[in-house]
């Protein structure tokens, strides 16, 4: 498990390298670390080094990791240790039949792109009495086989999500294509931002849109100097790719 140690100390660092190129402060911007693809072992070493802010793509593993983390805190940690505060971010697709499973447990979900998602959401945080975090996912590299709402169609789908009394619209999420081609991702990144900016500018959103969620392990570093402000990194911790 020292290897996840260094993986994030070596992440870190290069977070730190491009906010000093893009004139940022590294505290700008927030790490998610992404568990899909770790042990349980793992996670708990993630936990025990103090990082929280945890990112799932599915449904059934949030909830199976969950339980898990509650078991293990509650027969095994020492001196009666409770389990610390982790704030889950569903980044992968939701779908609506499985909207109440995960509102108890997530802080905020990356990927609302249709408006009877956000309905679904809304509905859902109301039956709870609270009001749930989500970021707009938007398709800026055009590739069909992609979730997330047009570019064009963004503004107006944010106007409406915004009427919804239980959902605060905190930002964008985007995803850059996979490839080796850094200009095409860096087309992506700044489309996003031109997008988030001008969102802001002509006041479709409120105050608190203020989340830029952009960059994976091959690409953040890029997602940074465009103006991220969370990163969704797995891989580079986890198997150091």
């Amino acid at each position: 498990m020292a290897n996840i140690a260094e993986r994030i100390k070596r992440v870190n660092e290069s977070i730190a390298s491009a906010c000093a190129r893009a004139g940022r402060e590294p505290s700008e911007v927030k790490l998610v670390i992404v568990t899909k693809s770790a042990s349980f072992d793992a996670i708990l070493e993630i936990i025990r080094l103090g990082f929280l802010e945890l990112g799932e793509n599915r449904v059934q593993q949030l909830k199976k990791v969950t339980l898990q983390l509650e078991e293990e805190f509650r027969q095994n940690a020492p001196d009666g240790q409770a389990l610390p505060k982790i704030n889950w971010h569903m980044i992968g697709h939701l779908q609506r039949n499985k909207v109440r499973q995960v509102l108890p447990i997530i802080s905020l979900v990356h990927s609302v792109d249709t408006l009877r998602l956000a309905e679904e959401i809304n509905a859902a945080a109301a039956k709870l009495d609270i009001k749930t975090r989500v970021l707009l996912q938007v398709n800026t590299s055009e590739e069909p086989q992609k979730y997330g709402v047009s570019v064009g169609a963004a503004p107006h789908l944010a106007e409406q999500i915004q009427t919804l009394s239980n959902v605060e619209l905190a930002g964008l999420m985007t995803m850059a294509p996979l490839t080796h081609n850094k200009d095409v991702i860096r087309k992506c990144f700044i489309r996003a931002r031109e997008l988030f900016i001008e969102m802001r500018g002509e006041k479709i959103v409120e105050q608190n849109f203020n989340e830029l969620s952009m960059g994976m392990s091959s690409d953040y570093e890029i997602a940074i100097e465009e103006g991220a402000t969370i990163l969704r990194i797995g891989s580079a911790i986890f198997s150091g790719g």
